[in-house]
């Protein structure tokens, strides 16, 4: 902890990568870890452009009781955290994989969404994107101006991340002095390769996690605990 202490202290290039283990400090479910159902379906099987095809009603059905949960939420002192750590740093970059928009909430301006907006909605036949941040949403399943199908503003399985989006996450990683890996499964890429990028170009990585990680193994520090408990010990010096 003192010497990742010393490395974020001297360090006025920094990135961070989030997964869904922050988020489930706030409550949210993950994907893989406990609570990660819903009825009978695996999630991975319901956020795909496949699966909507099939049946849009019952992913909606899904993505609701998402929005639900999430609108409930509140952001945890790991995402305060984070927030603080961007006032200190003179160039910072906050990507995440998670889609709730919890860090904005806590305070982050700089952040890049790989996975996209669970808030956003997106015409399939338009290609509108708007914003509807309404827990639950009424007809289901939501329909455009145009007519049109919408579907949520979010990356599904099989899908591209944004372009735009990876380029901004790749450059940072690459320009960060320290790069830090928070609540993040570090298995679905290419999001977990980013702390390779920063590593090859020379950056101190941190990992925060509750649990062993592909990563823990060659990062420059890894941190055992609750991003929530970790992150605010890590900034207090």
């Amino acid at each position: 902890m003192d010497e990742a202490r010393r490395w974020l202290r001297a360090a006025r290039r920094v990135a961070v990568l989030t997964g869904a283990g922050i988020s489930a400090e706030s409550g949210i479910p993950t994907f893989r870890g406990q609570g990660g159902l819903w009825r009978q379906y695996r999630p991975e099987d319901l956020a795909t452009p496949e699966a909507f095809d099939a049946d849009p009603k019952l992913v909606w059905e899904w993505y609701n009781w998402r929005r639900s949960l999430i609108a409930k939420a509140q952001p945890n002192p790991g995402h305060r955290a984070l927030a603080q750590l961007e006032e200190r740093v003179p160039e910072f970059c906050l990507i995440t994989q998670n889609v709730d928009g919890l860090h904005e909430r806590a305070g982050s301006r700089m952040v890049v969404r790989l996975h996209g907006d669970i808030w956003t909605l997106r015409c399939t036949h338009c290609g509108l994107s708007c914003k509807n941040e309404d827990p639950e949403l009424g007809e289901l399943p939501p329909r455009c101006a145009c007519g049109g199908l919408q579907r949520p503003g979010v990356v599904w399985f099989g899908e591209n991340l944004p372009a735009e989006c990876w380029q901004t996450a790749e450059k940072a990683s690459r320009a960060a002095e320290v790069f830090l890996v928070v609540g993040t499964s570090a298995v679905v890429m290419p999001a977990a390769g980013l702390a390779a990028v920063a590593k090859n170009a020379g950056a101190r990585v941190i990992e925060v996690n509750a649990d062993d990680t592909p990563l823990s193994g060659w990062v420059d520090a890894s941190l055992r605990g609750p991003a929530g408990k970790i992150l605010p010990e890590l900034l207090a010096a």
